[in-house]
């Protein structure tokens, strides 16, 4: 019988020395920005009931949700998302709470995804949730703090921006099932032009079929909202398009120049956002590294309706980015205790590194041993600790 004990599950990793470090150290980076904005940090549990999940519109898709039970049968799931907890949580908790909320968090997610689609399915993620407050400026703090939390981390970066009620104002009006819809946004998200044409030519000149069908095509600077002028015209479109506008023209002013782009194709897989849209890419990375966008109905499907936006950044993405540049500091002494001495040995170790110095105890019985291994490990000085200290530079033998 085959046995798994000597690899991780399928879409997880171990992570070693420098990776650790990268992690750590874009942790605090991240934590420093939002606390210095104000954002509070917030963490919900791993297990949630399945429930949390499971509303209408807003649910993860099952198959995507690892399951199991409690002792009274109650089916639960593995944290899949950290927005919906948090909704859940100032639902419930901080209802009497003067707003806007400002929270910020540092969890893992857990996705149970298909084999081989090149995705991790334990992702730790950071990000934000501003709730209770809508409008402009709050859309603005939205996208201007991901922007401070991106620049503090990765040297360069492009922004997208969309809107979630393009897709949804046009899909309401086609005469398609649900599944169908899906698929239409699927075939966006991916800009598959020949998938999405197959999908819209049955419908034939329905003025909504043939504007869905430029969405993944209005993508680029200023010019691409001028374009779209010529589809959305009237109704709610037109209302989303000039709200983009000005949005697009006051992120201008933080002087990102051409790394801000339109992109009204950009359709986030969680059905749970209502207006503006936004994600980041790297040239480093194939996906992107952060999503975040405005969800104004959530919180009202716990009990309090609060308008939000917010995003989350993939932490180990960006990560991945600073490994080159978070080498460890070499250890700089061994202390060997000779026999008797293995406290004093101990108590030296404690008071250098009480100065700063990266220094390791020897585990090994003889001097010649810890000489060995301090040559092995690279490590310029020992210590010998016994009647009286000695000092041997492995380089050129006992000082």
């Amino acid at each position: 019988m085959k046995t798994y004990s000597k690899i991780t599950p399928e879409g997880t990793r171990d992570l070693l020395f420098e990776e650790c470090r990268a992690r750590r150290q874009v942790q605090a980076k991240l934590s420093k920005v939002f606390s210095q904005r104000g954002y509070r940090e917030v963490m919900t549990p791993g297990l949630e009931y399945f429930d949390v999940f499971n509303l209408g519109e807003a649910a993860i898709p099952q198959q995507e949700m690892y399951k199991c039970t409690d002792n009274h049968g109650r089916l639960l799931v593995f944290r899949p998302d950290s927005t919906l907890p948090i909704a859940r949580m100032a639902a419930s908790r901080l209802q009497g709470h003067e707003k806007p909320l400002r929270f910020y968090y540092n969890q893992s997610i857990y996705r149970n995804l298909p084999e081989l689609s090149g995705r991790s399915n334990e992702v730790a993620q950071m990000g934000i949730e501003l709730m209770g407050v809508q409008g402009l400026r709050a859309d603005l703090e939205g996208i201007a703090t991901a922007v401070a939390a991106l620049s503090a981390c990765v040297p360069d970066f492009r922004v997208e921006i969309g809107h979630a009620r393009f897709f949804q104002v046009l899909a309401d009006q086609l005469p398609v099932t649900p599944s169908v819809k899906e698929e239409l946004r699927d075939t966006i998200e991916s800009k598959n032009y020949a998938a999405l044409g197959e999908l819209l030519d049955p419908l034939g000149d329905l003025p909504a079929a043939q504007a869905m069908a430029q969405l993944p095509r209005l993508f680029g600077g200023e010019e691409a909202l001028h374009e779209a002028e010529r589809w959305f015209q009237d109704g709610e479109t037109r209302e989303i398009l000039e709200y983009l506008k000005r949005l697009y023209q006051a992120l201008g002013e933080l002087g990102l120049g051409d790394r801000f782009m339109v992109d009204l194709g950009l359709v986030q897989r969680n059905d749970y956002y209502t207006g503006v849209v936004f994600s980041a890419y790297t040239h480093q990375h194939g996906d992107a590294v952060l999503l975040g966008g405005r969800y104004d109905c959530l919180c009202e499907k716990f009990g309090d309706p609060l308008p939000a936006v917010g995003f989350s950044l993939d932490l180990d993405a960006i990560a991945d980015l600073n490994v080159s540049a978070s080498q460890e500091e070499p250890v700089q002494v061994l202390v060997f205790g000779e026999p008797g001495y293995e406290m004093q040995a101990l108590q030296l170790v404690s008071s250098l590194a009480d100065q700063g110095v990266v220094c390791e105890n020897s585990v090994y019985d003889t001097e010649e041993e810890t000489l060995r291994y301090g040559r092995a490990m690279g490590i310029p000085k020992v210590l010998c600790v016994g009647k009286e200290t000695r000092e041997w530079n492995i380089e050129g033998g006992i000082d």
